[in-house]
């Protein structure tokens, strides 16, 4: 597994015996606690496109969210058919009860 926490992107060895998770390969703690949480709750932040009237506007998620989420955070996000979205606003608070909000990146 390669970590992607820092621009390093050591080479990680994951080895998990009963609940304990064991990593090896890795220059500093981030790569520990990418590790374990990719094996036992992985996380990624959504980014994507809303439609708006005055065309498209990219947005993603304000923090990671449980990757099998992923999909349906997009659904919720192509419901939206905004007048306008501006940088920084946020289009949808708590996605999917994820304590996430999707904001808009671009104006």
């Amino acid at each position: 597994m390669i970590c992607i926490m820092c621009p390093m992107g050591c080479e990680l060895t994951v080895s998990k015996v009963g609940d304990k998770i064991s990593v090896t390969g890795n220059s500093c703690n981030r790569g520990v606690t990418f590790a374990q949480e990719e094996l036992t709750a992985p996380k990624r932040i959504v980014t994507t496109s809303v439609k708006t009237a005055k065309g498209v506007r990219s947005c993603k998620t304000s923090k990671p969210i449980p990757k099998e989420l992923m999909f349906a955070c997009v659904q919720e996000i192509e419901k939206l058919r905004l007048k306008d979205a501006k940088f920084g606003q946020v289009i949808i608070k708590n996605v999917l009860n994820t304590g996430a909000d999707v904001i808009v990146t671009a104006n």
